[in-house]
């Protein structure tokens, strides 16, 4: 049976130019970055190289970047961080406000909500129904407390792009930090921290080809923040605890193949997610969620009615197509998508989504053989379920 792996937002596959500049960390490069012998000073190039390529990715300076886990604890550092160092400071002028959107990643929304209990208050703006935060919205809402904007640069389910340039100007012209999780964007789409106007940006390495367990967050230089981890002091105070080398040279390796590479994936992902887009909506009563243009490259999220989303991904995963019903981080939840029920989408409809995610293993085929199957799951389904009426 042909296998398609469709769930590049969920993963990738470590590339194998990563794991050849990962494996001596393991072995002959095994040395703590801390350590003033030849041992550690072997580790300490190899991270502070990784950096220069994360750096060069997302257009900062080398010395802006700070090494993580990954995704959610970049996100963690840096709504915590400030959060706390203004409280700290004593710097916020009145009733300490955060703005975010409806739509953020859990890594987001849940820290938040987090700090809703030590008594911040955050503003949750709406968005409308292709997914989209309203700027002018967005500059309302700035009140006096207001010190941080956190708006996410990709939404990881539908993959619309938000206007991050426009969004960071707002922030900056109110002197206000902004912060976004650029996780699923960042190798995909062309970023400068600069012209973006992004004081602080979230990214992991499994979303880009690089290994798990490992992100880094830029933090604009000048930006204080109140650490996440205590300890000795590793990597300017920001995240005490011995740097995991290999993990990070494997993901200052994936930055500098995705700055090499991101012209001619983009070109050929767009082409693939296309081409998907225009064979599904062919399919009677299926929708595109998400906005039609501004949109990841790879992405193409789709809504089916009459047919709950978990059904669809069994039966393609018994035909050897992997695909999602959402976000990796929250596939496994029987409730319907927090971001989709935030673009006005009913619960019932919810459900009934999928989410194809496209990468570098793609190929024509691979596209023409979900299109040749997916249309006999949906009638399959379609034909024992109660919440299907075919009106024509």
């Amino acid at each position: 049976m042909k296998q398609v792996y469709l769930d590049y937002a969920a993963t990738t596959p470590v590339d194998k130019d990563v794991i050849e500049a990962m494996m001596p960390y393991y072995s002959t490069h095994f040395g703590n970055a801390s350590s003033l012998h030849s041992f550690g000073e072997e580790a300490f190039n190899g991270m502070e190289t990784a950096r220069d390529h994360v750096s060069s990715l997302i257009g900062s300076q080398s010395d802006e970047i700070i090494f993580t886990s990954g995704g959610t604890e970049s996100d963690n550092a840096a709504v915590k961080g400030v959060a706390f160092i203004m409280k700290k400071q004593n710097n916020i002028k009145k009733g300490p406000h955060v703005i975010t959107s409806t739509i953020e990643h859990p890594g987001v929304l849940q820290t938040c909500r987090f700090l809703e209990d030590y008594g911040f208050q955050v503003k949750y703006l709406p968005v409308d129904s292709l997914g989209k935060v309203d700027i002018a919205e967005l500059e309302e809402a700035i009140s006096r407390g207001t010190f941080l904007v956190s708006i996410m640069h990709a939404n990881n389910e539908i993959g619309t792009l938000q206007a991050i340039k426009e969004i960071g100007k707002i922030a900056r012209d109110h002197d206000i930090f902004f912060h976004t999780d650029a996780v699923q964007s960042v190798g995909k789409e062309p970023i400068n921290v600069d012209r973006m106007n992004i004081d602080m940006l979230s990214l992991s390495g499994h979303k880009m080809y690089g290994p798990k367990g490992v992100g880094a967050l830029f933090v604009r230089e000048g930006i204080s923040l109140e650490p996440l981890l205590h300890g000795g002091g590793h990597q300017k105070g920001l995240r005490s605890g011995t740097e995991n080398i290999p993990g990070i040279v494997g993901l200052g390796k994936a930055c500098e193949l995705a700055k090499k590479r991101m012209s001619m994936d983009r070109s050929r992902l767009k082409k693939l997610r296309d081409c998907l887009i225009k064979g599904v909506e062919d399919i009677k009563g299926s929708y595109l969620n998400g906005h039609p243009t501004e949109r990841l490259v790879n992405n193409a999220h789709f809504r089916f009615s009459g047919v709950e989303g978990e059904s669809i991904i069994m039966r393609l995963n018994q035909m050897g197509i992997a695909a999602s019903t959402g976000s990796a981080c929250s596939s496994k939840e029987l409730e319907a998508s927090h971001v989709l029920r935030a673009m006005g989408i009913d619960e019932v409809e919810a459900h009934g989504s999928v989410r194809f995610s496209l990468g570098r293993g793609n190929s024509d085929s691979d596209v023409g053989y979900v299109l040749d199957t997916l249309p006999g799951i949906i009638s399959e389904l379609r034909a024992i379920s109660s919440l299907w009426h075919d009106e024509t």
